[in-house]
């Protein structure tokens, strides 16, 4: 029985020391391809800490090691950026480093109101309707719908017949042009 239990230790820890090997490995070249891909620094850690807890995990046997963990790490990464939260129209009056501009957005905010906030805020309302009426309809409905309506993608979906991951993306391409547009306004508004 004594013969059972140290086989058993020595498996393990066997076991154990070849998941390190391998994880020492694999974590320089894994990351240094993540990095390329994602945006950030701790989503690059999440997804390989993602990919080496699928890999510690596994209870099938993996004939080639390094095509496996590619194939993890690039499916690990795909799965973030359909996670992440789709753009809105806050991301419109948000900063490149994501700070919002607490300026631009008190313009909207209720209980802020004289004479100079309602010519402002008029004016924002004509160059967002102005650069709507740029993006092809298919963009320009999503954006309506969902972010001034507040009809979720779901029931889009099901009005359209198209994926949500369509009227997503859709959604983005509308937010980034928007963002383009109006961030001329934005600057003369917050350096007038």
């Amino acid at each position: 029985m004594t013969d059972a239990a140290t086989i058993s230790t020595t498996a393990m820890a066997e076991k154990k020391r070849n998941i390190t090997d391998t994880i020492n490995a694999y974590s320089k070249r894994l990351m240094g391809f993540i990095r390329k891909r994602v945006d950030n620094e701790a989503d690059a850690e999440d997804i390989l800490q993602d990919v080496f807890y699928q890999f510690v995990g596994n209870t099938q046997p993996i004939e080639q090691l390094t095509a496996w963990f590619f194939t993890v790490t690039r499916n690990k990464i795909t799965d973030k950026k359909r996670k992440k939260k789709p753009d809105s129209v806050e991301d419109i009056y948000t900063s490149e480093d994501g700070e919002t501009i607490a300026e631009w957005t008190e313009l909207f905010s209720e209980g802020n109101e004289n004479p100079e906030t309602a010519y402002l805020r008029s004016l924002f309302w004509e160059a967002l309707d102005s650069a709507l009426k740029e993006l092809p309809k298919e963009q320009r409905d999503v954006f309506i719908l969902n972010e001034l309506e507040g009809v979720p993608f779901k029931e889009i979906a099901e009005q359209t017949g198209e994926t949500v991951n369509t009227l997503i993306s859709r959604k983005r391409y509308a937010v980034l042009h928007l963002r383009d547009r109006l961030s001329t306004l934005k600057n003369e508004l917050l350096n007038s």
